[in-house]
């Protein structure tokens, strides 16, 4: 089965009437609609595999309600440092023989300082990408000028998730504004990464805010 492969129109002025339209339809009526344009612009029977690892695990600032690498509450997370370069490299080259495309590198941190921890992770960047698989990275809050350090080093996605809407964020974090949320997303848009940003529902939060 082919498919033909055409530009797709962004929008990002999307009004609160037109999604609260698309959210309130039949469950299944909008599964037939996300069907039909995953068809526009997909194969069907493409799928890509991605690994996740986590080069930095626990002992976050941050608050968010929903974490458990949040070091605010007692959980069962172990938490370690940055993982050598070496070691994620190597990862990355095990993963790309399992048939994975896309390799992801996590860290629990409110934003990455520059230093020696963040050329680290520039040389996990372009260590990964030299193997041909596609790099995604969440380090938490980003400047400009590191947006486009990662960008330089190979850097193909950015995810960093808004988490719930303006008026809900204070009420799963304290620790950071919706406003740095935003500006981060913004810097990495203008330093050319693709943006992976998604919600979380199910923590006490109206359909207006999802």
């Amino acid at each position: 089965m082919s498919t033909t492969h055409t530009a797709i129109d962004l929008r990002h002025d999307w009004t609160r009437p037109e999604i609260a339209a698309i959210y309130g339809q039949p469950f299944l009526d909008l599964i037939g609609q996300a069907q039909q344009v995953h068809l526009r612009y997909h194969n069907p029977r493409d799928v890509q595999l991605c690994k996740l690892i986590s080069i930095k695990t626990g002992a976050c600032p941050e608050d968010c309600a929903y974490c458990p690498q949040s070091a605010h509450y007692e959980t069962e997370v172990n938490s370690h440092g940055l993982l050598e370069v070496d070691h994620v490299i190597q990862a990355a080259r095990d993963a790309k023989k399992e048939g994975v495309q896309r390799f992801c590198m996590g860290a629990a941190w409110r934003e990455i300082k520059d230093g020696p921890e963040f050329e680290n992770v520039l040389e996990m960047v372009r260590g990964v990408a030299e193997t041909g698989l596609e790099v995604c990275c969440t380090l938490g809050m980003l400047s400009e000028s590191q947006a486009h350090q990662l960008a330089d080093a190979g850097l193909h996605a950015y995810n960093h998730n808004l988490d719930s809407s303006p008026e809900y964020y204070e009420k799963i974090i304290t620790t950071r504004t919706y406003q740095e949320r935003l500006d981060t997303l913004a810097a990495v848009r203008k330093a050319g990464i693709t943006v992976c940003s998604g919600g979380i529902v199910g923590m006490g939060e109206t359909d207006a805010d999802r």
